[in-house]
């Protein structure tokens, strides 16, 4: 496999919708308000509930003309106790204070609690749907503020509920070469990484290219979600060291290969609900129920960009490192051929021993 060509070609204007959708990410993860615009023409307007104080939710309400009220996922309203349901998003019936918002939204509680009173959920959909999506997308607790408005304010930044929902796809179709360099590993010698960017400037994937993989042929192949606690700091909480460490040294012995390094950390929660989620488990939750409790799926993660950044390298074929045959599905299901599995199992030690337990009882991996 030759170096890709990062030559920049003729300028391609970004699509609109991606703009909009990174700009309303970083308007929310600052504790502003979006506009979010539902395709029947209703405009919501919506706040991170983690980023609610007083001023805020009245700034909210002012703005919209309309009481607030929370959303969170159903996950989030059946462990408080308020939904029989987990599937989808929950909306709260009645307007809160900032104090009940913040308390509601905290991963430490669960179940009955005196602030809930006679509260109850309904479900939601159209843009409160999405504007939960989006706190999902910044990385944020899955709960947000909205309120019905009737128009977008001059000063917000405004998306299409539409758009939202497809951002994720969006952005790995636009996935391109930004650079690449010769690395050597103490592991692998003959090692290049590629940088790979979306269209709208987000958050680059990496992919460690070792000796000269013959794309004609099933390419042994690892994708890693990055673990900034695991794979640089060593953490014994989980087994993200050791998988990445020991697949550099397998596909090097092997004498070429790839690893996909994506940028999807906790499962694709983020670092800061990763922290949030250790918490959990030392208060006696597992891996999956800790991030249940704060309202995400058990595994947030996407391979729409693991199959673009193959494509981009000239591979169709691979033979796959993993323990997860969910990772084959989903590499097949977006059109990359996984003509073997191999196994990638490393020793547990006395900290990640009920961590791969429940990789392997709930989460179906293969030891």
């Amino acid at each position: 496999m030759r170096p890709l060509d990062t030559t920049p070609g003729p300028e391609q204007p970004t699509p609109a919708p991606l703009i909009a959708v990174d700009r309303a990410i970083a308007e929310l993860r600052r504790g502003g308000a979006v506009a979010v615009l539902a395709e029947d023409g209703r405009v919501l307007h919506a706040l991170a509930a983690e980023a609610v104080t007083p001023e805020t939710l009245a700034q909210l309400a002012a703005g919209a003309g309309s009481a607030p009220r929370l959303a969170v996922t159903g996950r989030r309203a059946r462990v408080l106790g308020l939904a029989a349901e987990d599937a989808g998003v929950s909306l709260l019936d009645r307007d809160l204070s900032a104090e009940c918002v913040a308390t509601l939204a905290d991963p430490c509680l669960s179940g009955p609690h005196p602030q809930l009173g006679d509260l109850k959920a309904v479900s939601a959909e159209g843009p409160t749907v999405q504007a939960v999506t989006l706190a999902k997308l910044a990385r944020l607790l899955p709960a947000v503020v909205v309120a019905e408005a009737k128009a977008v304010l001059s000063s917000q930044v405004a998306v299409a509920a539409a758009d939202i929902a497809a951002y994720q796809i969006n952005a790995a179709r636009t996935l391109r070469v930004v650079s690449q360099a010769r690395v050597p590993l103490s592991e692998a010698e003959n090692a290049r990484i590629v940088a790979f960017r979306p269209a709208d400037g987000g958050i680059e994937h990496l992919a460690i290219v070792i000796g000269e993989p013959d794309v004609d042929q099933p390419v042994l192949t690892r994708l890693h979600s990055e673990c900034f606690t695991g794979d640089l700091l060593g953490s014994l909480r989980c087994d993200c060291g050791d998988q990445l460490k020991g697949a550099i040294a397998e596909i090097a012995q092997g004498g070429s290969g790839v690893l996909l390094y994506l940028a999807q950390e906790g499962r694709g929660i983020g670092l800061v609900n990763k922290l949030r989620a250790y918490q959990l488990q030392d208060d006696g939750f597992d891996t999956l129920d800790a991030n249940l409790q704060l309202g995400f799926d058990d595994d947030e993660r996407i391979y729409q960009p693991a199959a673009q950044m193959l494509r981009l390298l000239g591979i169709g074929a691979v033979r796959l490192l993993t323990n997860n045959p969910a990772k084959v599905g989903q590499l097949a299901a977006h059109g990359i051929q996984v003509a073997e599995r191999v196994p990638h199992v490393f020793p547990a030690n006395d900290h990640n021993k009920s961590y791969l337990r429940t990789k392997a009882t709930r989460g179906g991996h293969l030891f």
